[in-house]
């Protein structure tokens, strides 16, 4: 199946996705948060952020590597990292449920956004598309994506198209100042003809989607 075009450079993006014990989850946000600098020595952190809404006791966070080459190296120093494995690793493994991760690069048309200021929220949007990649689904799919930032009311941070992992999936993430301000912009697209019309053409090759509202941990580069 064809996977489609994409950055034309080697970056690619890891995203972890840990399912932490209800009981646990204000002790595994606190280690992570005393203790990311040890595993940020190693490589760079895109942001890192909790559920708040759409899934619950999730913890979720995006990697950047330069190559496969790089991502071997520096996850052999983290195993022999010592600080690093007894300080978070041995102690919190304990805390999670499960975990899960995938292999992402940037879709070719999307650069890594930030948003304007700090203190907003952050919207996950998982999209599961129908076999065959982007190239039967990419340029719809596109358009369904910058019909939403046209309207004004949200900011795209990312498009992230899956290379290990469950494929044809497309992983979206937005900024907005707060829930309140991202429903009621929402709502305004819904009545937006040129976001229905957008919207109504990918929807055909959608097969599932998912929301998740995030907040950023205290150490997320993205907050």
């Amino acid at each position: 199946l064809a996977t489609g075009p994409r950055q034309n450079n080697s970056i690619f993006y890891e995203i972890r996705m840990y399912d932490i014990k209800p009981p646990k989850m204000k002790e595994f946000v606190e280690m992570f948060n005393k203790y990311l600098h040890l595993r940020t020595a190693h490589s760079e952190l895109v942001g890192c952020w909790s559920a708040e809404l759409g899934a619950m006791n999730k913890v979720i966070h995006v990697w950047k590597y330069d190559n496969f080459s790089h991502r071997a190296a520096v996850r052999h120093a983290l195993a022999n990292d010592k600080d690093w494995q007894g300080k978070f690793i041995s102690p919190a493994l304990h805390l999670i449920e499960k975990q899960h991760n995938e292999v992402a690069y940037l879709v070719p048309w999307c650069q890594l956004g930030k948003p304007p200021k700090e203190g907003g929220v952050y919207e996950w949007v998982t999209f599961q598309m129908k076999p065959g990649g982007p190239a039967l689904w990419g340029e719809s799919f596109r358009a369904a994506i910058s019909a939403h930032i046209n309207t004004g009311y949200t900011k795209l941070i990312g498009v992230f198209h899956t290379e290990y992992g469950l494929l044809n999936t497309v992983h979206v993430i937005w900024w907005n100042e707060s829930p309140d301000h991202r429903a009621a912009g929402r709502h305004s697209a819904h009545e937006d003809a040129r976001v229905v019309a957008a919207v109504r053409d990918s929807v055909r090759f959608l097969d599932s989607q998912q929301n998740v509202l995030l907040i950023p941990l205290q150490c997320s580069p993205l907050k």
